[in-house]
């Protein structure tokens, strides 16, 4: 296995943070520091993070996770805010597949393998984003409606977003948005640019994974049988 793709597997870090890592001379094989993320390596081999020794990569998990509002998506915060990290009921070495924002909720997928994180995250994927989301504001349903051709707001364009106004009284109204990409806080982004104020943001699903009845703070392990076959790339030699 190339071992940029095995610090991938072994969930300690996405592929392109492995490369990064080998460029600084930071990973050692066999003893020796290697130059190249295409460098093979076997099962039996040693292999050094820093000087320290890590473990063979292990069959991909795959995590549901209810992340509540108030806690970073970030193993470490200066500011010393919360962290999901540090909220989970377990201590492997997981990584989260995108990020909500602090004031953001709701599913959150959670893996031990890199190069599965990557896949979920890459456009070509093509998984969508769903959310509900309430808003403060008068409502321009065709400027909602056209927001299905993309969005261009200070130089950055946003891809294909559709809106469903699903509740709307006299101040407020539920919206629920699908995203093709899910850039950084593109919801609030987008709904500001329009007038509106985002008062909360629910994710219910992620590609082909649901949120349902899972609860703020609850996670949930989902059978390898189960979600394999939505990653080609798990079948394939490596």
């Amino acid at each position: 296995m190339r071992i940029a793709k095995w610090l991938s597997q072994a969930g300690l870090c996405s592929r392109r943070e492995a490369e990064r890592w080998i460029a600084e001379g930071r990973v050692k094989v066999n003893g020796e520091v290697i130059t190249s993320p295409g460098t093979q390596v076997e099962d039996a081999a040693s292999i050094l993070v820093d000087n320290r020794p890590l473990r063979l990569p292990q069959r991909p998990q795959l995590w549901l996770y209810y992340k509540p509002r108030g806690l970073l998506c970030t193993r470490n915060d200066p500011q010393g805010r919360p962290t999901i990290f540090e909220a989970l009921p377990f201590k492997h070495h997981i990584i989260s597949v995108g990020r909500l924002d602090l004031n953001s909720e709701g599913l959150l997928l959670l893996t031990n393998n890199g190069e599965l994180a990557r896949y979920c995250e890459l456009p070509k994927t093509g998984w969508q984003r769903y959310y509900a989301v309430r808003v403060y504001g008068e409502l321009n349903e065709k400027a909602l409606h056209e927001l299905t051709n993309g969005i261009t707001i200070d130089g950055i364009q946003y891809g294909k977003i559709q809106v469903e106004v699903t509740r709307q009284g006299q101040s407020n109204a539920w919206l629920y948005v699908t995203l093709t990409e899910g850039k950084n806080r593109e919801i609030r982004v987008v709904m500001a640019h329009l007038g509106l104020a985002v008062n909360r943001i629910k994710r219910l699903a992620y590609g082909p994974f649901q949120l349902g009845k899972l609860l703020p703070g609850k996670v949930v392990e989902i059978p390898y049988e189960t979600f394999a076959h939505h990653f080609p790339f798990l079948n394939k030699p490596c």
